[in-house]
């Protein structure tokens, strides 16, 4: 099944700047070969179910290993079987309507 997600993953006990940890995060999507789009506040993934949330996992792993002793994250994500939509397509959606 395939799945759109926003992930925000904010290392605590880290000091005031995480973009290390971000970094971080988004070379273990590269490497899963997810595709992924970073903004400002988080990051969006389209995959597969079992790719996307083993990555997040990779993700948690990958941060607590650079020394972060906790992380908080916030996940939202949908999926639907009537159709395939990727990212673009939700973005071009709402474009198409201003």
């Amino acid at each position: 099944m395939k799945v759109i997600a926003d992930l925000c993953v904010v290392p605590l006990g880290v000091g005031v700047s995480v973009s290390s940890h971000v970094a971080a995060c988004e070379r273990v999507l590269r490497e899963a070969g997810l595709k992924h789009e970073l903004h400002a506040y988080g990051t969006n993934i389209e995959g597969e179910w079992d790719d996307v949330f083993a990555a997040i996992r990779r993700c948690h792993e990958v941060v607590h290993e650079m020394g972060a002793p906790r992380i908080t994250t916030t996940l939202k994500f949908g999926t639907r079987i009537d159709r395939e939509q990727s990212m673009e397509d939700k973005v071009r959606s709402v474009e198409e309507k201003r």
